[in-house]
């Protein structure tokens, strides 16, 4: 069972995020273009500068360096997805469960050496050591509530960064119409003048809204799938150390398991909708 439970749950991309972004951008675009527009009317190497260098540097003075290296590294979840099956979760508790009830506790020690997932390996280890049922909740509880507490704040650079986008783009926009204001007696040059200083807007309010914020919230779902997940490995190995029955522990977290979705559900659906508000409201 070792060998069959070692190998590391690969990624695959997201295709919900690509498809999304290519549908916000493409929409944009298409618009644009219906429009009589033409894509070098959102060309502005200097919006951009401001811009993104504004928000940028915004989010480096509002948030600790150690939290920024962190949600660096997160970027990639937001495009790509761990392979994670709750079904195959199950399936190796059970299977954990099976060989304890045959052999005891102790014989899934070598096992838990193999474990590729750190919390349940964590997890079966403290139950081979022969660590109380209650302890070993509370240290894996903890363990969970630290993970909560670090993915939020990773997703808060983020949603920070969404915040930050669209007045950083107003400022570049202010600032390219002072430019407008100096050569005011040629009117040729105010009209394309107004029209490039509000590029910084477009860029502000698109970073903000197409990929600032939605990071914020797949990364959000990320976390809580992932302590789905982690709540449920915790029930099967208390369930193990209890001594009961795998079919009744196989019942037990597929119930959790359900449970677990629709709370998953109803939260994201409540952040969502009190996101949204705020960022309707700076809109």
């Amino acid at each position: 069972m070792a060998e069959e439970r070692s190998g590391k749950p690969g990624l695959r991309p997201d295709f919900a995020t690509w498809i999304g972004v290519c549908l916000a951008v493409g929409g944009i675009i298409v618009g644009l273009l219906a429009e009589g527009g033409k894509i070098t009317d959102l060309q502005g190497g200097s919006a951009a500068l401001i811009v993104f260098g504004g928000t940028l540097g915004a989010v480096f003075v509002t948030t600790p360096w150690e939290t920024l290296r962190r949600a660096a590294a997160r970027l990639k979840w937001v495009f790509f997805d761990r392979v994670e099956s709750t079904e195959a979760v199950i399936d190796e508790v059970i299977g954990y469960a099976t060989k304890a009830r045959k052999q005891g506790l102790v014989a899934l020690e070598d096992d838990a050496e193999a474990v590729a997932d750190p919390f349940l390996r964590k997890a079966l280890q403290l139950a081979v050591d022969g660590a109380d049922i209650q302890d070993l909740r509370k240290m894996m509880e903890l363990e969970i509530s630290v993970t909560e507490q670090y993915g939020e704040m990773e997703a808060k650079v983020f949603e920070a960064a969404g915040g930050y986008a669209p007045t950083i783009g107003i400022i570049g926009a202010v600032l390219g119409l002072i430019q407008v204001m100096k050569h005011i007696e040629d009117t040729k040059e105010v009209g394309s003048g107004i029209a490039v200083a509000f590029i910084a807007t477009v860029y502000g309010v698109a970073s903000a809204n197409l990929f600032f914020l939605p990071a914020a919230n797949k990364l959000r779902a990320r976390l809580h799938r992932r302590t789905m997940l982690s709540e449920l490995m915790l029930e099967g190995v208390v369930s193990i150390v209890e001594g009961l029955n795998p079919k009744l522990i196989r019942s037990k977290l597929q119930a959790y398991s359900r449970a677990n979705v629709q709370k998953t559900k109803a939260l994201s659906g409540k952040a969502t909708a009190a996101e949204t508000a705020p960022s309707q409201a700076g809109g």
